[in-house]
């Protein structure tokens, strides 16, 4: 079955026809029989063409799943298979309730290295990118203000209101946050913006996981996300700078409670 999106045709073929010629000996022991693939690694590999030949482009958004099982000619659960493989190569992003978009590939490499880094780990000292997201943030805001369109002040309100009824989840209420910085970024209007911290997304999962834990956490982070959100639908590039200040001196706090747990935790496991 044939589709198209993006001007890009899809299909899923369910036969291999490889022929090897007269002339063409193949060494013995060296190859294995061809074999049909799954149809997700099938799906993985026409996405993946597409994206590396420049038919699918850096922020582009695919189809949704219902869509790409239609136009495969295949089932939800391989689609969504096919996508999860798309992200861990770093190809594609997912974020909650916006859909699944296209990464560049300047950050992508730049989000392998960094969480080779963080998991090496030479980031255990939550300073580093605490000061890293102060020296960049808040200039960011500051350019957000100035420049941001409906559509993005949308995805803040959006994220705001997830992270709001997901103060007992997690997994939501950071991938909302990611989405609400994410925007914000986008909204500077600069695409090396976007790129660098699109690029540390990983090191950020971590670093909000760690303070998801802390007591009052998301609670102060929401207060300040929705004084970021004020100032940008304000248009007030002074208050947003200030708001995202305040901010992360919140996140460096909790920050260094999350490291003390962890670091006592550590203590007490060497005593036992």
């Amino acid at each position: 079955m044939t589709g198209s999106t993006h001007g890009i045709l899809y299909s899923v073929s369910t036969r291999t026809n490889l022929k090897v010629g007269p002339s063409q000996e193949m060494p013995m022991q060296m190859y294995k029989a061809v074999r049909t693939s799954r149809l997700y690694e099938q799906i993985v590999q026409q996405i993946e063409d597409s994206i590396l030949t420049g038919r699918l482009k850096p922020a582009d958004q695919l189809p949704t799943e219902r869509e790409l099982a239609l136009q495969f000619g295949v089932s939800r659960t391989a689609v969504r298979e096919a996508v999860k493989t798309l992200a861990e190569k770093g190809l594609v992003e997912s974020h909650s309730g916006r859909g699944t978009f296209v990464t560049s590939g300047t950050s992508r490499s730049m989000r392998q290295s960094l969480d080779s880094f963080f998991k090496s780990g030479d980031l255990k000292n939550p300073n580093y990118l605490v000061e890293l997201r102060g020296i960049i943030e808040p200039e960011v805001t500051i350019l957000a203000a100035q420049r941001i369109e409906e559509q993005q002040l949308t995805m803040m309100r959006e994220a705001v209101a997830v992270m709001d009824r997901s103060m007992l989840n997690p997994e939501a209420y950071i991938e909302a946050d990611l989405d609400f910085h994410l925007a914000l970024a986008e909204a500077a209007g600069n695409p090396l913006v976007l790129s660098l911290l699109d690029s540390i997304v990983g090191v950020l999962r971590e670093q909000r996981l760690g303070i998801f834990g802390v007591r009052g956490g998301p609670e102060r982070g929401q207060i300040h996300h929705k004084r970021i959100l004020e100032a940008m639908e304000q248009r007030d590039p002074a208050k947003a700078h200030e708001a995202m200040r305040a901010h992360l001196h919140q996140i460096r706090e909790d920050s260094a409670a999350a490291a003390a747990v962890v670091d006592f935790k550590d203590q007490a496991g060497h005593l036992t």
